[in-house]
């Protein structure tokens, strides 16, 4: 829950009732407290209100008894028991798992984190609230697979080697490959969960030094549309409102969001503005997720045609009279255009399709255009299809024909999944077509600069390959060598078994960079060691454009170093001596090149200023909010495109033979694909099994009872899982967890043949999949069920 409070008439804590009132109270207990507290320095120990870990901030406690094992929770207790008179080290600092972007102060002893304690004077997003995973999900930086010295193989065994000769490999393995094949045989694939500064010298190693445009991150496999809708519909591919719209917004509109589960901490501030005042959402989603539970209304929706539904709020506003037409006169182009291509989109044209009854069609369509503010809300059930693009635009358009965007209580909001896919995953240029800012490879002028500043005379121009594409690529022979940091494409890409097989059989060379030695690192001719966020120097920046410090923590373990600094010492092999002493002189050449981080400093945040990009120089205090007066276009216009029916790319099956959609999603104890959540011991233990959610109906056709297995095949091929029988999920529907707990894994169904034409995106979300009881099954597919072990994928 968020420290900012809806407008409203201000209540003694001890009058409100149940959660509202406990977190008021809490509140309270926590302002008092930290006026008691000295915590401006990053390390220290901090006395004079009973110690570092007195209850001001424990909201999440109830969740860690129902999450952690009693073994746990001793353990926990005795050690702050131990160290309540003792010094311990505090790191004020930003969380490592969503990209909500909590902060909160480490407490840490020995190089051990004993625990998180939520700051609000330096956490202007999430106050005095943390998740769990956020509060105790600290397991993974001690454990005892950590990667602790470089490792690299001889005749298909790995042993230990030192720096020197894992960093003179893996040169020498990249120089090869791009003397043979030429750089472009090469593919580079970055990582959101590492800092901005080491997303940015990766796009440059890639760029001055290899000589490719073939980089690429986890954005490609979740917010690329986001990003190609908004830049071309209002001008950034980021959200538009900040933190105070989010919990004071008169209205929103919510899908293929899991709210509560994947960014609980934003999720309370909606849920209190729900309760506490008129405010209404409207959630459309295949799923009723809980956050449906407090919305004012809930239309179940057909997977993959999200278009249809959108269009149809967009006709029915029109054709009602209610779009803001002064708004859409002044401050936008296409409006003709669009309101002639919804015109198909009847109330009835979109139950067939959808299955939205028409009245609650009108209903959401009424409200979101008469209310004074509206907040529209997405992850990446509206953007994981192979018309993900046309999704955002059609979402934008909606939004831009109520005249909800470019207030300070309106606009677009996607939420990201990783710490720093808004940052490392985009703001900073590791991906095929844009350099740090998202200025272009293929524009001369944004080109020139950049060899001017590399020294450099022909940086490519033209777009390289998407994480997909290089795996195609790999497959037909024409990338050799790939170098993967802080990923793990064996999960996280589609048609995971032909991804490995790739990994396995195709490449001459491939190194890894992580803190684990992940399933794509087994298969790697070098594995270099590296820092995790808690062991970590930089900054991240949130989804709402907040640009924040990320201190270390705790030292890391062994001989690992910090991923800027191993992309420095390569740089070096190849005679480039880059000189950066620190993650705040990487910040200062990102300064220097990127406009909209112009003025952005250490310093600055180290000195306590919120900024959110875009902060043009050092005087700039940063934007909260985006378009209050122009939109980020050539003629500071926002631009609305028609959209048309796509639909979902396999309707081309037999549904006999493939009858139900399955969709993948996040769920609250896990974090992607586990290697940090599931070495967490009680989170583990709450869901450690992969599960698949069918419907009552569904269930009683097919004879299968609650917490029975069973199989789900698909084109690609065929998992195990046990079933959850619940009316969360429709009767033509199937859900299954995107996080890998152990054993088969969502994406070995999924295909990477149907990508978005725009963004290049894979249609994680809509899979066509039959079921059976395990005991009645028999292996229909040429994949046989794995035993793969959880691992990291991105998000």
């Amino acid at each position: 829950m968020s420290d900012h409070q809806p407008n409203q008439t201000e209540t003694d804590p001890s009058e409100k009732s149940g959660v509202a009132g406990f977190m008021a109270r809490a509140r309270e207990k926590a302002r008092s407290a930290q006026q008691r507290s000295d915590t401006s320095t990053s390390h220290g120990t901090d006395e004079g209100h009973g110690g570092p870990f007195a209850p001001l901030e424990h909201v999440a406690e109830s969740v860690a008894a129902n999450s952690m094992s009693e073994g746990r929770l001793f353990d926990v207790a005795d050690a702050l028991s131990d160290y309540r008179l003792s010094e311990v080290d505090v790191t004020d600092t930003t969380c490592g798992y969503c990209a909500v972007g909590c902060r909160f102060d480490v407490l840490s002893k020995d190089d051990e984190v004993l625990g998180v304690r939520p700051n609000p004077e330096k956490a202007p997003i999430n106050g005095i609230s943390t998740c769990v995973k956020g509060k105790f999900g600290y397991g993974y930086a001690n454990h005892e697979d950590r990667l602790t010295t470089p490792l690299v193989k001889e005749d298909g065994e790995f042993r230990e080697a030192s720096w020197e000769e894992a960093l003179d490999r893996v040169a020498d393995g990249l120089q090869e490959t791009a003397d043979d094949h030429g750089p472009d045989a090469l593919g580079l694939v970055s990582s959101s969960k590492t800092s901005n500064e080491a997303n940015y010298l990766m796009q440059k190693f890639a760029r001055q030094v290899l000589g490719t445009n073939n980089i690429d991150n986890c954005n490609r496999l979740c917010h690329s549309p986001t990003v190609a809708g908004l830049s071309q519909t209002v001008g950034y591919g980021a959200g538009s409102v900040g933190p105070e719209a989010l919990g004071n917004a008169d209205c929103y509109l919510i899908t293929g969001s899991n709210t509560t589960e994947a960014h609980p901490v934003l999720a309370t501030d909606i849920k209190q503005n729900l309760k506490e005042t008129d405010a209404e959402a409207f959630v459309f989603d295949p799923r009723k997720v809980q956050i449906a539970e407090y919305a004012t209304q809930y239309a179940r929706v057909e997977p993959g045609f999200d278009t249809v539904w959108l269009n149809g709020l967009t006709r029915h506003i029109i054709e009602e009279g209610l779009h803001a037409e002064e708004f859409i006169e002044r401050r936008t182009v296409g409006f003709d255009e669009v309101k002639e291509g919804v015109r198909k989109f009847t109330p009835e044209y979109v139950e067939e399709h959808t299955g939205v009854p028409p009245e609650k069609l009108k209903r959401a369509a009424e409200s979101i255009a008469e209310a004074d503010s509206c907040v529209f809300i997405w992850t990446l059930g509206l953007t994981e299809h192979s018309h993900g693009t046309e999704n955002i635009i059609s979402m934008a358009n909606l939004a831009l024909v109520t005249g909800h965007v470019g207030t300070e209580r309106s606009g677009l909001a996607p939420f990201r999944g990783q710490n720093n896919v808004q940052g490392g995953g985009g703001d900073m240029g590791p991906v095929p077509g844009n350099f740090p800012g998202y200025q272009k490879v293929t524009h001369d002028e944004a080109r020139e600069k950049f060899e001017e500043a590399y020294g450099v005379d022909d940086l490519p121009d033209q777009a390289g390959l998407t994480i997909t594409e290089q795996f195609l690529a790999a497959d037909k022979g024409n990338v050799k060598a790939m170098f993967v940091e802080g990923e793990n494409p064996v999960y996280s890409e589609p048609n995971v078994d032909h991804a490995e097989e790739i990994l396995a059989e195709d490449l001459d060379f491939l190194a890894v960079q992580d803190i684990f030695l992940t399933e794509t690192a087994e298969h790697a001719d070098v594995v270099l060691p590296a820092t995790s966020s808690v062991e970590t120097n930089g900054t991240y920046t949130s989804s709402t454009r907040h640009v924040q410090l990320v201190k270390r923590a705790v030292d890391p373990p062994g001989e690992a170093k910090p991923d800027w600094v191993i992309t420095q010492e390569l740089a070096e092999r190849f005679g480039y001596d880059w000189d950066y002493d620190s993650p705040s002189d990487v910040m200062d050449e990102v300064n220097d090149l990127t406009p909209i981080y112009g003025g952005i400093t250490h310093e600055r945040l180290e000195a306590g200023e919120e900024l959110q990009w875009p902060c043009w120089d050092e005087d700039h205090p940063g934007t909260p909010h985006l378009y209050l007066d122009e939109f980020n276009t050539a003629d500071g216009k926002a631009h609305m495109f028609p959209t048309d029916i796509t639909g979902p790319a396999e309707t081309d099956l037999d549904t006999e033979d493939y009858p139900y959609s399955l969709t993948t999603g996040r769920v609250l104890y896990q974090y992607h694909t586990g290697t940090m959540s599931d070495r967490e011991e009680g989170i583990h233990s709450y869901t450690g099994e992969l599960f698949v959610e069918i419907n009552p109906e569904t269930a009683e056709s097919l004879g299968v009872d609650d917490g029975e297995t069973v199989r789900i095949a698909s084109r690609k091929g065929e998992i195990a899982a046990m079933a959850q029988v619940t009316d969360r999920i429709g009767p033509d529907d199937v859900f299954v967890p995107m996080h890998y707990l152990g054993g088969d894994v969502a994406n070995q169904l999924t295909d990477e043949e149907h990508l978005d034409e725009q963004a290049n995106v894979p249609e994680f979300k809509v899979t066509r999949v039959r079921l059976e009881r395990a005991e009645d099954a028999e292996t229909t597919t040429d994949t046989a069920v794995s035993s793969k072990s959880p691992s990291e994928a991105d998000d």
